[in-house]
């Protein structure tokens, strides 16, 4: 599945029901919530039914679409889904009981309630909410793809305006020719990433750099009065200094990510627990702010659009052990050097990616990817899954 996104302009009113279809997506879904939690609904299919009976119940519920209405609902039953898998997986500590949802910010059509113009520039939705022909700007071009290819279509809200959304049916691949080279990546504060070859890339700290401007901006929103059209503005100006950040974020990953996978037929990288290690909060807004997780999901988006092996190693031990003898050289976080007995002293990063890559290439060997000639591991499409465990990761 492709999205493609593009930023949308339209009238005032336009808008406004905009905001009020994101309402009613809302309200269903609540209700949804609420229907399963007083033990009427067993399942999705109920959940579709309960649509219609709120169409019927409520006149601004009728105004939306009907499939707009069960995607509504195929949210509720998402995060209901959700919650039975981590208790069926006996997930420690909390299992995300479904909530209700204070802040929805889109609504999503399937495959009726919108029409696309023919020259692929507007987009009219035809339901009861009065939106209307919107104009579509963007850099992708939706002459490649069919209208029945399109599944789906999100109008999203943002601090800095109204975007269109369209999932797209297609294989994304593409051909990249073979290096011959695997390499491990050891993520850090420091330096973003360090890789097994000892280089090096910077960690950007956008949240750090940004940060005078966002303070700035939340004491505007703070003195102003609550309800007034100033401390509305103050909030949509405090958004966009977050929106930017996050962008900023989002594009760093994504050319990272794209430059290593090219570069290199395997990647081995460290299976990191994010939740568990913004737990200390001396280091919760740095380990934040350098977004490891986006640039892992990435990093696993292009290895399967390009066809290359991506490895997630368990990353206990990486950084004790020594690549050259393999003794348990016990290092604080502050000692940045390692140092070993026979000799082998490397920056402690360095060291680390080697026992990644290590480590990686032989799982990828007992799994028969990567046998005793590297090359015939080369270019084979196995990937794998955020938050999967070692062993079960790549397949031949």
């Amino acid at each position: 599945m492709l999205i493609l996104e593009f930023k949308t302009y339209g009238k005032v009113g336009q808008f406004i029901a905009i905001d009020e279809a994101i309402r009613v997506t809302q309200f269903i879904r609540n209700k949804c919530i609420r229907l399963w939690m007083d033990g009427g609904a067993k399942s999705c299919f109920d959940l579709n039914k309960y649509c219609s009976v709120l169409a019927k119940e409520y006149e601004f519920a009728n105004n939306l679409n009907s499939m707009a209405r069960q995607s509504s609902a195929e949210r509720a039953w998402s995060a209901i889904n959700r919650f039975y898998e981590n208790c069926k997986k006996q997930i420690p500590g909390k299992k995300g009981f479904p909530k209700f949802q204070k802040d929805c910010r889109s609504v999503e059509y399937k495959t009726s309630g919108w029409k696309l113009a023919d020259d692929r520039k507007s987009i009219t939705f035809t339901d009861k909410c009065g939106i209307g022909k919107l104009k579509l700007k963007g850099t992708r071009d939706l002459h490649f793809y069919q209208s029945d290819q399109i599944k789906r279509v999100r109008l999203v809200k943002r601090a800095d305006g109204y975007y269109v959304q369209f999932c797209v049916s297609v294989d994304r691949s593409e051909q990249n020719k073979p290096t011959g080279k695997a390499i491990g990546l050891d993520v850090g504060l420091n330096d973003f990433y360090t890789d097994s070859n000892n280089e090096t890339i910077d960690n950007p700290r956008f949240l750090r750099k940004g940060e005078r401007r966002l303070k700035m901006a939340q004491r505007r929103v703070s003195k102003r009065v609550k309800g007034s059209n100033n401390r509305r503005k103050a909030r949509q100006v405090l958004g966009k200094r977050h929106l930017k950040i996050s962008r900023q974020r989002k594009d760093h990953a994504i050319k990272l990510a794209r430059c290593v996978i090219t570069s290199n037929d395997v990647v081995a990288y460290e299976d990191l627990r994010i939740k568990n290690m913004v737990r200390n909060h001396c280091l919760a807004k740095s380990i934040n702010d350098a977004s490891w997780y986006q640039f892992r999901v990435w990093l696993e988006y292009f290895g399967k659009v390009f066809g290359k092996i991506t490895i997630a190693v368990p990353a206990a031990g990486t950084s004790q052990e020594c690549p050259e003898c393999h003794a348990i050289v016990k290092k604080s976080l502050s000692t940045r050097t390692h140092a070993c007995q026979c000799g082998c002293v490397l920056q402690r990063d360095h060291a680390s990616a080697q026992i990644i890559l290590r480590r990686g290439l032989s799982t990828v060997g007992h799994t028969g990817t990567f046998g005793l000639d590297p090359s015939n591991a080369w270019g084979e499409d196995a990937s794998t899954l955020v938050g999967a465990i070692l062993p079960r990761q790549a397949t031949s």
